[in-house]
């Protein structure tokens, strides 16, 4: 197989443009002599003449434009390699990917993932739902790059291995049935629901929410139901059957619930995200993370009649 060097071939393809020796010299800022002896060196490694004498001028070879025909199309790619690569430093293109639980993937991951697609449409974002846990063993394993939990479930603060990114304080709204006495109340505490029926899961860390979050405004919540999945919850909640309190992440737009922020008492759940230790300095990971925040703050400011 022929020896292909690139450099002496872009001075080929030079010299074809320019038409001289001297010439090509000069736009490549060097001797015309040492111009010619890389031509003379390209022609030995490749096994043909390149280049004839015409007069006090000298014309390519046949031979000589069949490789240039054939290298336009590596230079070709090489400058689309260039501006790729340019693109990805600069954090325009790149992949990310994002493990995350499963109500931030439609309240943060979606919104954010939308944005990036019409910002930096170069940034792939792949997401993977998660539990919050394995979301950070993922991490740690190399096979997410970025993951979403709570504060709770999250790296703590002094670990080496990860940085912590705090992005949204998540208010815990109250869900009421469409006719429940407090729907339309001017203000609602959650010391008025201490008789009510609640809805939440028989174990885990949203129950241990629900209860700390009752406990702190004077009273244990009585659970009439038992159920882990928003979906479930909001159509109980619907129906009468009893009330909750739901992230405003977990919301669910034309449930039929009610929905109202608290006054007093307003517990809250922190979300963050991680990333390995230096990696946030990844340019187009560095997007997502912007995009996240974007997300993130719109959702906190969401307008929820208190």
């Amino acid at each position: 197989m022929a020896e292909w060097d690139l450099r002496k071939l872009g001075i080929l393809r030079v010299l074809s443009e320019r038409g001289t020796v001297t010439a090509t010299a000069e736009a490549l800022h060097m001797t015309p002599s040492a111009v010619s002896q890389q031509l003379t060196n390209l022609a030995r490694q490749l096994g043909v003449v390149l280049l004839e004498p015409q007069g006090r001028r000298v014309r390519l070879t046949d031979a000589a434009r069949l490789v240039l025909r054939h290298a336009e199309t590596v230079f070709e790619e090489l400058e689309r390699a260039d501006a790729h690569l340019a693109a990805h430093l600069r954090g325009e293109a790149g992949e990310v990917r994002v493990g995350a639980f499963s109500t931030a993937v439609p309240a943060l991951v979606v919104p954010a993932v939308r944005a990036l697609r019409e910002r930096h449409p170069g940034v792939t974002v792949r997401v993977r739902e998660t539990e919050a846990r394995e979301a950070y063993e993922l991490l740690a394993a190399g096979e997410v790059d970025l993951a979403l939990s709570l504060a709770a479930h999250a790296p703590g603060v002094g670990d080496p291995g990860f940085t912590r990114v705090p992005l949204l304080a998540d208010p815990l709204d109250l869900a009421l049935p469409p006719g429940h006495a407090l729907a339309s109340a001017a203000r609602v505490r959650l010391a008025d629901l201490a008789e009510e029926e609640w809805i939440f899961g028989g174990s885990g860390p949203w129950t241990d929410i629900t209860r700390a979050a009752c406990e702190a405004a004077g009273f244990s919540p009585h659970q009439g139901h038992s159920a882990a999945g928003w979906t479930a919850i909001l159509a109980m909640v619907e129906a009468g059957m009893g009330v909750a309190l739901v992230p405003r992440m977990a919301a669910v737009r034309g449930s039929g619930v009610v929905r109202r922020a608290l006054t007093e008492d307003r517990p809250r759940r922190h979300v963050v995200a991680a990333v390995r230790k230096g990696a946030e300095e990844a340019p187009a990971l560095g997007r997502v993370l912007t995009s996240l925040r974007a997300a993130a703050t719109a959702l906190a400011h969401e307008d929820v009649r208190p």
